[in-house]
């Protein structure tokens, strides 16, 4: 395992190397080691990419090459290992994704937050345009990764959610309890009861038929 010297050494050449090509001339993605490849951009505004090959024997080859992308207002950018550590990027990231942007995670919770917005504007640049391309819109997926961090602090705060599921119940209206006036309001009134005449008499003899008469 190579000690902390011997890493801070290599880095050191890495640098070097890369600060050589710029005095040289123009910074080339293909030119440059594979350890600055992603996130760079060439002289020409382009980015740089990086590929992983397999050989005959499944040996892994990376290779550094230039992308369709073409970055707005860099030109000749290393992005430093401060900004990738704040927007929770990985110098060998293969590739140009966005699969990790739609999902909440620990990198789209980085990409989102206010200091890699604000302070790496190589990040900053790129990741729109790759949203973009992939029909999404990076403020939009910001604001839900948002809204849903902050539900999580929530329900963790109130102990796995039990006091915002009250906090729901208490917003629900209850039915008031109805006053003696109400109660007296809506019970239906006794049904009177109503005495039946009978008919009179002079009723009952103008329905009687007369007797018939009989002929002598």
């Amino acid at each position: 395992m190579a000690s902390i010297g011997e890493v801070a050494v290599a880095i050191t050449l890495l640098v070097l190397t890369v600060q050589g090509f710029l005095v040289l001339g123009r910074l080339e993605c293909e030119k440059l080691p594979i350890e600055f490849c992603a996130f760079s951009v060439s002289s020409s505004g382009a980015r740089c990419v990086l590929e992983k090959e397999y050989s005959l024997f499944d040996r892994s080859i990376y290779n550094c090459k230039s992308s369709a992308i073409m970055a707005e207002k860099r030109r000749e950018w290393i992005e430093s290992e401060k900004c990738l550590r704040i927007c929770g990027l990985q110098r060998m990231s293969v590739g140009m994704s966005i699969d990790d942007i739609n999902e909440y995670s620990e990198f789209s919770s980085k990409l989102c937050s206010d200091k890699c917005q604000s302070s790496c504007p190589n990040v900053a640049d790129l990741y729109p345009t790759l949203t973009s391309n992939g029909g999404l819109y990076l403020p939009h997926l910001c604001e839900v990764h948002d809204k849903r961090s902050r539900r999580l602090v929530l329900q963790n705060e109130s102990g796995s959610g039990s006091d915002v599921d009250n906090e729901h119940e208490d917003m629900l209206v209850a039915a008031p309890t109805p006053s003696p006036m109400m109660i007296n309001a809506l019970t239906p009134s006794p049904t009177m009861n109503v005495p039946m005449f009978g008919p009179t008499p002079a009723i009952i003899d103008a329905l009687t038929p007369a007797p018939t008469m009989g002929v002598d």
